[in-house]
């Protein structure tokens, strides 16, 4: 992936030198249930789909990313190097690329984008929905209209996924397509698709709010491979590997092969984020297409 010649964004706000600040980081190994509660009761009181937030805590617990979260915020070092400039540089350069990218979009629509701000941090931080930590995973809250990434997420992309080696620039499109889903649901919630979603959600039962769900993440998928191709219209920046590698990465987030891979079987009334397959197909409907037409998953007879 060739990302230097992409637009910076000036949104990015780093938090990755201001510590966890205290915030219980859960039991080491995992989620734990106190802090499945505790975002349960955030996503009440807040008016917000808990799934929105457990659905990501539960694909890095089941990854093991939990397993790097200490029951203490370690001590920071006085020497200790200051975050690394090219991650900042990485990151503003795909949200920049984003903001392009869905600003033309809109306009050809008659509305006006706003892109979201998104907020780097490490161990833990405060959001707009309560408190971020890195066992939730990558998160957009719509109450403050900002993305939570703990960089360590990226670290795990490179240790777990096949395809997506350390520091490779196929790695980083796989990356890339982790914010741009993201960016996905900022889109979902100025289009005024979420606040429907959780309206609807309120009144179903737990088999029917999943199924939703998995809507809602399969459509953030396809508005990544939306941003990917209108991208790689204008900058040329996908080289070959790149999408390889994001599917990779798409396919190894499915429902199905996170249960399979910590209960040995598959559960479909318990997706929230869709199959294996599905996440792939989505992104590359998106991506095939570059039509926000094409990413209707609550009409689609066929997910």
């Amino acid at each position: 992936m060739r990302w230097d010649q992409l637009p910076r964004s000036d949104k990015v706000e780093d938090r990755r030198e201001d510590g966890p600040g205290g915030f219980p980081m859960g039991r080491a190994g995992g989620l734990g249930i106190g802090t499945i509660v505790i975002l349960g009761l955030i996503g009440w009181a807040l008016g917000i789909n808990p799934l929105y937030l457990i659905g990501g805590a539960e694909i890095l617990s089941r990854l093991g990313g939990g397993s790097q979260q200490q029951s203490q915020p370690a001590p920071q070092s006085p020497t200790a190097e200051a975050p690394s400039d090219q991650m900042r540089e990485f990151v503003s350069a795909v949200l920049g690329s984003t903001e392009v990218q869905w600003r033309e979009i809109f306009a050809q629509g008659g509305k006006a984008y706003q892109g979201p701000s998104l907020v780097m941090f490490e161990g833990g931080t405060r959001s707009g929905c309560g408190i971020a930590q890195s066992a939730m995973g990558p998160f957009y809250c719509p109450l403050d209209q900002k993305i939570y990434l703990d960089t360590s997420f990226f670290q795990e992309i490179e240790r777990r996924f096949q395809g997506c080696k350390v520091g490779s620039k196929s790695c980083q499109f796989a990356q890339a397509y982790v914010i741009t889903h993201e960016v996905g649901h900022h889109v979902q919630n100025l289009l005024g698709i979420l606040p429907q979603v959780q309206a609807m959600q309120r009144d179903m039962d737990q088999v029917e709010a999943n199924n939703l769900q998995v809507r809602v993440e399969l459509q953030a998928d396809c508005f990544a491979g939306v941003w990917a191709n209108h991208a790689e219209e204008k900058w040329r920046f996908i080289e070959p590997g790149d999408v390889e590698a994001a599917m990779q990465t798409a396919s190894a987030i499915g429902d199905d092969r996170l249960q399979r891979r910590t209960q040995g079987y598959v559960v479909p009334d318990a997706f929230t984020h869709g199959s294996s397959e599905q996440r792939v197909r989505w992104f590359t409907n998106g991506l095939r297409s570059g039509q926000v037409t094409s990413c209707d998953t609550y009409q689609a007879a066929r997910l």
